[in-house]
């Protein structure tokens, strides 16, 4: 046995998305996507077979742990309804001594159930009501509860002004009460959200990397330098986030920020009633507005539409969550108008067809990253390189300048 040396000390726990990992598994994991898309919930699955595939290549033994390399990691949940709206979880098999990660999409419009006799649309509350149930039914039994929800639920109400419900901070605390023992997200609209929870485990994830990676795949032209193409922040709140994607690709940085009719109250927020930019002239250049939702798009459209009259050249937007409650049709008459050239946004929530077969709309892939960040949290390693990619941005942005000089 060779003597241990000082740069071993860290490289036990921290994770290897592409090698070994000798932190043991907690428990064989099990993966509970009640509302999910097929499509995400199948990807993971495929995903996380494929690097336990590659553990077993190098270490056979590890076919002994019980659970390790499974076809499904999945393990199907119903939630019926009574017809008068109440509700239940049920799980089909057992999950003692499992680990569990529970998946819910709160922004999932498209699941529906029957209340007297209607149709209804289940919105985010209803979501969260079912996810409590199915940590009821597993409570007591898994070895332990993670929780994965891609969009946190209520984050846009994570402050109180006035007299105002503060719903985020209260629905974090009921859930770690309820006895998870983690709670994962994407990007929270803002994310000093976690301090609601000090001594709990909670992480909030960056999209950048996948971001950064689709947009250079899919614009192979795009000069990134200070003289053809810059980052522009659409409001106040997404300051910071653009900072980050500014610095790590290298050029300018715009802001826009809105003046509101503070006399007023409308949808509880006063209204917009215009907008200043801060920055460079933008005459040429290719435009990336960085946020970390559209809602109805017409804060992005506005954004937009003024950068063109500024005579930029291409318009691309870049967010985590596309949700358009209001539809499409003005992004798609701002398409056929050329003032927006192509919108970026993760599949970490659902996405109607009509919004998938948009020719402007990019899907970003997170599955295959998302069972990197189970496989990791089931070996109980570090999340340090998933959670800060801030080397593999630079190296990634490196290649792609080199080979576009």
């Amino acid at each position: 046995m060779s003597a241990p040396r000082h740069i071993d000390d860290k490289h036990y726990y921290i994770y290897n998305q592409y090698g070994d990992n000798p932190m043991q598994p907690v428990g064989p994991i099990g993966i509970i996507a009640h509302n999910q898309a097929s499509d995400l919930s199948d990807a993971i699955n495929f995903f996380l077979r494929n690097r336990r595939s590659e553990y077993l290549s190098r270490h056979s033994e590890l076919a002994t742990n019980p659970g390790f390399m499974r076809y499904d990691y999945r393990i199907s949940v119903s939630t019926p309804r009574f017809s008068s709206g109440e509700g239940k979880a049920m799980i089909s098999q057992s999950v003692r001594g499992h680990d569990l990660f529970i998946i819910t999409d709160v922004l999932n419009y498209a699941s529906t159930y029957e209340r007297f006799s209607q149709t209804v649309t289940m919105g985010p509350d209803d979501h969260y009501q079912d996810l409590l149930r199915i940590i009821l039914a597993v409570s007591g039994k898994a070895r332990r509860i993670n929780v994965i929800l891609p969009y946190l639920y209520e984050g846009r109400q994570y402050r109180r002004t006035n007299r105002e419900s503060l719903d985020c901070a209260a629905a974090l605390r009921h859930l770690f009460d309820l006895g998870i023992d983690n709670l994962i997200t994407f990007d929270a609209h803002d994310g000093r959200i976690v301090n609601s929870v000090p001594t709990r485990g909670m992480e909030n994830i960056s999209t950048t990397y996948q971001i950064i990676e689709s947009l250079l795949k899919t614009i192979p032209d795009l000069r990134l330098d200070r003289d053809h193409a810059m980052v522009v922040s659409p409001d106040e709140t997404a300051i910071s986030r653009s900072v980050y994607f500014s610095s790590m690709l290298g050029v300018p940085l715009g802001i826009f920020y809105r003046k509101r009719d503070y006399q007023r109250m409308v949808d509880g927020n006063h209204p917009v009633v215009g907008q200043q930019f801060l920055g460079d002239d933008v005459r040429g250049r290719d435009v990336l507005v960085i946020d970390d939702m559209i809602v109805t798009g017409a804060s992005m459209l506005r954004v937009a539409y003024d950068l063109k009259a500024r005579g930029a050249s291409r318009v691309f937007c870049a967010v985590s969550f596309a949700q358009f409650t209001s539809g499409l049709s003005t992004m798609n008459q701002a398409y056929a108008e050329g003032v927006i050239d192509r919108i970026f946004a993760t599949n970490l929530i659902y996405r109607s067809p009509e919004l998938l077969n948009a020719p402007w709309f990019v899907e970003v892939n997170m599955s295959r990253f998302m069972a990197l960040l189970i496989d990791a949290i089931n070996h109980d390693t570090s999340l340090s390189r998933l959670m800060t990619p801030t080397d593999k941005i630079q190296k990634l942005v490196s290649f792609y300048k080199s080979r576009h000089r």
